[in-house]
């Protein structure tokens, strides 16, 4: 149970009224550009080759102002249950979901850029209290990265991945869990590998959709699909990153933008979940218009386009070359993600992969693409790591 303590205080975040109305007033007095120069196909991929086109951008930007519901998704953070605590000296907020079942194990879910805490709202309840009473339950937290979302944004640097790790278990322990999994993708599957790597004694196992191998291994022996999957993720690297980029060494600069006009962060934003979903055209085959405003408006209303993006100047490429995973560890790749390493790769960092999974559908965002898939694909992959610890 958790140790009852004063450091974690409940919380709830409403926007004013006015700053809603001042959201709503710059979305109809933006200024746009003209429309991309690529031929406009009626769909297809071929369409974003310069990025968001103007078409789709006027619809959302419309939706946002007369049609979207900031307040449903308040009340939803409030009905999981919101806290904020202070852990090495910067505020964090949290979402914490106990499960009512007697047998379940704590779990801390990490976000990553251009996500937030709006990644899994849609899994939180069936992760905690599922339907099938034969399903793992789990106590459920997800916190708000350091510059994210109702977190306080570092003043100083130094709040990089490592500290995160560190600060996340003494999260977890403040809530009474010394021991725990995690699950994490992007930044979070970053951070969830150095809570595998560096923290064996609190951490049980792991669960990731992003395995970063070492650098520097041989493709000699790789099947040709993985030696596809390997092709792909160094083409990202090479031509798809210039966001990752800008933001690592420059994310003041393009701070600005991201807090003083809500346009530019819905296209900064939006870019991304359609060049990393697994769809065709539009991010909205998937992925709500509604989660991807929750999502983007947390970024506006909470000004946190340049913190966040300081993470990428803290930890962009930082990962540690030699540090290993011994705890064990369930790894499951997306096809349409932006990373994907084969096995044999990951096999280098993570020593105990217990389970391995190729899913057949979804991309960076699977907790909001494919939900359904992704708690069924979480709960194996931690009873697989689990089943070592039981009696």
């Amino acid at each position: 149970m958790p140790r009852p303590t004063d450091d974690v205080q409940a919380f709830e975040a409403h926007a004013t009224d006015a700053d809603l109305d001042d959201l709503r007033a710059r979305l109809a007095a933006a200024r746009l550009p003209e429309a991309e120069t690529v031929p406009r196909a009626a769909s297809g991929p071929r369409r974003w080759e310069q990025g968001v086109p103007l078409a789709d951008l006027v619809d959302l930007v419309e939706y946002w102002r007369t049609g979207y519901d900031w307040r449903s998704f308040e009340a939803r953070l409030d009905r999981i249950g919101q806290f904020r605590t202070s852990v090495d000296g910067l505020g964090i907020h949290f979402l914490h979901r106990r499960s009512a079942r007697a047998d379940a194990t704590p779990l801390i879910l990490t976000h990553g850029w251009p996500g937030s805490v709006a990644e899994f709202i849609d899994v939180v309840d069936e992760l905690a209290d599922p339907k099938d009473a034969d399903a793992p339950a789990f106590h459920v937290v997800v916190p708000s990265l350091p510059g994210f979302g109702h977190s306080d944004k570092p003043a100083t640097t130094g709040w990089g991945t490592e500290r995160i790790a560190a600060a996340w278990v003494e999260l977890m322990g403040r809530l009474g869990y010394d021991k725990f999994v995690a699950h994490g993708g992007d930044w979070g599957g970053v951070i969830t590998t150095i809570l595998g790597g560096r923290f064996p004694e609190q951490v049980l196992g792991i669960h990731t959709t992003l395995a970063q191998a070492p650098p520097g291994l041989t493709t000699d022996g790789l099947t040709a699909a993985e030696r596809a999957w390997a092709e792909e993720t160094r083409d990202f690297w090479r031509h798809r990153t210039a966001y990752a980029k800008q933001q690592a060494t420059r994310p003041q600069t393009i701070g600005y933008s991201l807090v003083d006009s809500p346009v530019g962060l819905l296209a900064w934003i939006l870019d991304k979940f359609a060049e990393w979903t697994d769809t065709e055209d539009s991010p909205f085959e998937t992925v709500s218009r509604d989660r991807v405003l929750d999502n983007v408006t947390l970024y506006w209303l909470t000004r946190t386009g340049a913190s966040a993006a300081r993470i990428y100047h803290e930890s962009h490429d930082s990962l540690d070359p030699g540090l290993r995973v011994d705890v064990r560890a369930a790894i499951t790749t997306y096809p349409r993600d932006i990373e994907k390493y084969p096995r044999a790769w990951a096999q280098e960092r993570f020593r105990q992969i217990v389970r391995w999974r190729a899913a057949g559908a979804g991309g960076h965002f699977p907790s909001l693409e494919v939900p359904e898939y992704f708690v069924e694909d979480l709960r194996d992959g931690l009873a697989a790591v689990l089943a070592a610890h039981r009696p």
